[in-house]
């Protein structure tokens, strides 16, 4: 417990500077650290025994659509992806000598490709909407307020399995909690920093992102479940990898930017 105490202390230290002093370009640095790191955990989390060869993959291909989607023109985008995972589908073939080997590799690095670079690139645009880093403090703040909740609400009255078969602890009664506690700090939040969003969006925002959260976790237990890994990686002491800490951030932060968007709210 104290090691994952002082890790995040010393986490919130490093990056909470750069977010709120560093502008966008701050935010997109911080992002793109992460965005690497992320890669490689998860190269060594689905090809752990060909670790260096799937991440140098991933840095040739999908690091590039990272970039592509945050500092690109948006005519780009598509082109840009479509490209990537054309790639990332077609090289494996012949960097891998098994045939079998090389359609597992194609088709964890494709999913790696969306599922690090693509939905990382929704916390610099959640930065880049109208008042842009209290929407990103938002997107942390629901996420960070669910699994408090859940946490919580789970230990106090958790009886009724949510997903046993991939999250054993994880409860219905804890997701409610957690889900009551988001929607209070998203219509707190929005109350105090963004008056022009009203008290219903701020709701029904706060319970989805919510709701994604708990789905972005499901999905890392289930990557961790079936590849034999209890962490991701190690760079956080007590905590595990990037991706331990940003699994539920990856769904939520772009729900909360598609949300802001559809209705005009950034």
């Amino acid at each position: 417990m104290k090691a994952r105490i002082v890790s995040g202390v010393v986490g919130l230290g490093i990056i909470v500077p750069p977010l709120v002093w560093g502008g966008q370009r701050g935010a997109e640095i911080v992002v793109l650290i992460a965005m690497l790191v992320g890669l490689e955990e998860y190269a060594g989390l689905v090809l752990g025994e060909a670790r260096r060869k799937a991440f140098a993959l991933l840095l040739a291909f999908a690091a590039p659509v990272w970039a592509l989607l945050v500092w690109g023109p948006a005519e780009w985008h598509v082109p840009g992806i479509t490209a990537a995972a054309l790639a990332l589908f077609l090289v494996p073939m012949f960097a891998w000598s098994d045939t079998t080997a090389g359609a597992h590799a194609g088709l964890r690095l494709v999913a790696g490709l969306v599922y690090v670079p693509v939905l990382m690139s929704f916390l610099p645009r959640l930065r880049a909407l109208d008042g842009g880093l209290t929407w990103l403090f938002l997107a942390l703040a629901i996420t960070w307020a669910g699994d408090t909740g859940a946490y919580f609400s789970g230990r106090a009255f958790g009886k009724t399995p949510l997903f046993p078969r991939v999250s054993p602890k994880k409860t219905w009664e804890g997701a409610i909690g957690g889900a009551l506690l988001a929607a209070a700090f998203s219509a707190g939040l929005c109350l105090a920093f963004l008056p022009r969003v009203s008290l219903v969006h701020a709701l029904v925002f706060g319970v989805l992102v919510d709701v994604f959260g708990i789905l972005g976790d499901l999905v890392e237990s289930m990557l961790k479940r079936a590849f034999g890994i209890k962490d991701s990686g190690w760079i956080m002491p007590g905590h595990g990898g990037i991706l331990d800490r940003i699994d539920s951030l990856l769904f939520t932060a772009p729900v909360l930017w598609i949300y802001a968007t559809l209705f005009q709210l950034g």
